[in-house]
């Protein structure tokens, strides 16, 4: 029986102890759980103060984002015109020049009739 008088002794006072120990910790958690409060409420007044101050900026980049995209866009635009001008004026070069190999293609026939029937005059006569 001294034995478990013993270990119930022992738990009587780990159980004291602890008893006492979480009076004693009661008023640090209520202290830590305030400072926390407060930490969060700083935390939010400041992330408020910084999304007022980055809004302006926010609003100036959009525009700004906004003009660039549109002379991007302008000059692409002017870009591609000019192209098309370009590949009109190569088309119309390159039509002029195949109608005139068609022109020299068809003198050059023209004149090897020419040579063929002179040639063969010069030799009947």
């Amino acid at each position: 029986m001294a034995l478990m008088d013993t270990v119930k002794g022992w738990f009587g006072k780990a159980k004291e102890e602890a008893s006492q120990l979480s009076e004693k910790a009661a008023p640090m958690m209520e202290k830590a759980k305030t400072a926390a409060g407060e930490a969060m409420e700083k935390v939010k007044e400041e992330a408020s103060e910084l999304s007022e101050k980055a809004a302006p900026m926010m609003e100036k980049a959009k525009t700004a984002a906004g003009e660039t995209f549109e002379k991007v866009k302008e000059s692409a635009s002017e870009t591609w015109d000019k192209v098309e001008h370009k590949i009109e004026d190569m088309r119309g070069g390159a039509e002029e020049a195949a109608d005139d190999a068609a022109d020299a293609a068809d003198a050059a026939g023209d004149a090897a009739d020419a040579a063929t029937e002179a040639a063969g005059d010069s030799e009947n006569s």
